[in-house]
């Protein structure tokens, strides 16, 4: 895993390997323009940025009382 970490780009399958994110999900939100960005090289091949991916991934963190600090903030 270490080794793949150490890309830049991930093909869908990879994705799907690492984060678990499903290559049919991965095409239907490329389909509705959503998702995490990525770019076409020719025809078929698409790639995405590991950054992307985490950017995406990680964006929507939802803070349970448990993530909380005792403090409460």
């Amino acid at each position: 895993m270490e080794k793949t970490l150490k890309k830049k780009t991930l093909n869908a399958k990879e994705v799907e390997g690492i984060y678990g994110l499903c290559r049919g999900t991965l095409g239907n939100l490329r389909w509705k323009k959503v998702g995490p960005r990525y770019f076409k090289v020719g025809k078929r091949k698409v790639l995405y940025r590991v950054a992307d991916i985490e950017n995406w991934v990680f964006k929507e963190v939802v803070e349970t009382r448990d993530s909380l600090d005792s403090t409460g903030e």
